[in-house]
């Protein structure tokens, strides 16, 4: 009961303040129409009552599946399945994230087609996927993610070099909602439960960091899209 109370707390105390900049903004400046002032509004109660019911879900759910299925992996003693799992998590994860949902149908829309939906999500996940992998085997071999996300963005300044310009920020812009509710808590808390047995490492130093390294594989697959389809 505490959590839901701290929840609805936490909701109103995040739409709020924008909430209230709009109102203010509708009677003073912008004078939207009433109709569409009134349209804001009962968005705002939906997006509250989603927030709540969506955090809930996360808290009650997703984080603490997550931890148990990093912890559960590592106890296999099969570093492989470690690896392919955290692949497979990240891909689908990835499908289910609103954010990219958004992304993918705005830029269907602003291209006129020419960047197919199915295309742009498909690359995203796989993207976010091979560099979960990548951050098991870090977590597993236990080098320094520096090494990785300097060759990561090394490579991203190579392929923007020779892809066209408007898919430049459409790639970074995929990195950025990979970063969505429902992709990190998961990820992170995969990561932590996998810190937290392999090799009794502190999950506190390497169960971090996979979301840093997760966004660098949007971006690199979309800008390998941008070479192909350019």
């Amino acid at each position: 009961m505490d959590n839901i109370k701290e929840t609805i707390i936490e909701v109103i105390k995040s739409i709020l303040p924008i909430t209230i900049v709009i109102t203010i903004l509708q009677f003073t400046i912008i004078w939207l129409p009433l109709e569409t002032f009134i349209q804001f509004l009962m968005g705002v109660l939906f997006v509250g009552i989603g927030l709540i019911l969506f955090l809930l879900g996360v808290t009650v759910g997703l984080l603490p599946v997550g931890e148990m299925i990093g912890a559960a992996l590592p106890k296999t003693k099969k570093l492989w399945l470690v690896i392919f799992f955290g692949f497979i998590l990240g891909l689908v994860v990835t499908f289910a994230e609103p954010d990219v949902r958004v992304l993918s149908t705005q830029v269907d829309q602003v291209s006129d087609g020419a960047i197919p939906k199915s295309i742009l999500i498909l690359s995203v996940a796989l993207g976010v996927a091979i560099f979960v992998a990548l951050s098991m085997v870090r977590i597993i071999f236990n080098f320094s993610i520096v090494y990785i996300l300097a060759a990561g963005y090394g490579l991203i300044f190579l392929l923007a070099a020779f892809t066209p310009s408007a898919y430049v920020p459409i790639s970074f812009d995929s990195g950025g909602v990979t970063t969505g509710p429902l992709t990190v808590p998961f990820i992170m808390a995969l990561g932590v439960g996998v810190a937290g047995v392999i090799r009794g490492k502190t999950a506190s130093t390497d169960g971090f960091g996979l979301i840093a390294l997760a966004s660098i594989g949007p971006i690199l697959s979309v800008l390998i899209l941008g070479v192909i389809y350019g």
